[in-house]
């Protein structure tokens, strides 16, 4: 199964591919999908709908994984994200994509074996699941890499129903 991760933001999506199988989640990409800042709302969720769509048309999903909202305090800094997220789920959809949302502690909790661990945890246990000589850069697309290894592992488990 190949699936396509998916950390959302407006600035800065960050995305990674990989491939499942029995040897488990294999590397095949990731990066970040960028907006200019200066751009109107509108015209940066076109980009963002455009190089989505372009990442699926490239590396043919089948599955979209992306992470659940979390607002620590403001949730008016979450709205730009939100309409980013609502942009690439609807892309999913037009594609047929099997969608996954996943809280950041269900990927925490599936990438380290532990709910509450720290970004640096989460970001060493990616990099050595996917055997990568260096930690994932951006840290967008490390977390995406991770949203997509929970997938990977939790996709149809008994883990993935209780977490």
């Amino acid at each position: 199964m190949r699936i396509l991760g998916i950390d959302p933001g407006l600035a800065i999506v960050g995305f990674g591919v990989l491939d499942s199988g029995k040897g488990g989640p294999a590397h095949i990409r990731h990066g970040v999908i960028r907006t200019p800042a200066g751009e109107t709302l509108e015209r940066r969720l076109l980009t963002v709908y455009e190089d989505f769509t372009e990442l699926v048309e490239t590396f043919a999903p089948d599955a979209l994984a992306i992470e659940e909202l979390y607002f620590k305090k403001n949730v008016n800094t979450g709205l730009p994200v939100a309409h980013s997220r609502g942009v690439i789920l609807m892309a999913a959809a037009r594609r047929g994509l099997t969608v996954a949302e996943y809280s950041p502690q269900q990927v925490k909790l599936a990438v380290t074996g532990y709910g509450n661990a720290e970004k640096k945890q989460v970001m060493e246990m990616t990099r050595s699941l996917l055997r990568l000589s260096k930690l994932p850069r951006p840290d967008d697309a490390a977390d995406a890499l991770a949203v997509a290894i929970c997938h990977a592992y939790t996709a149809g488990s008994v883990l993935g129903k209780l977490v």
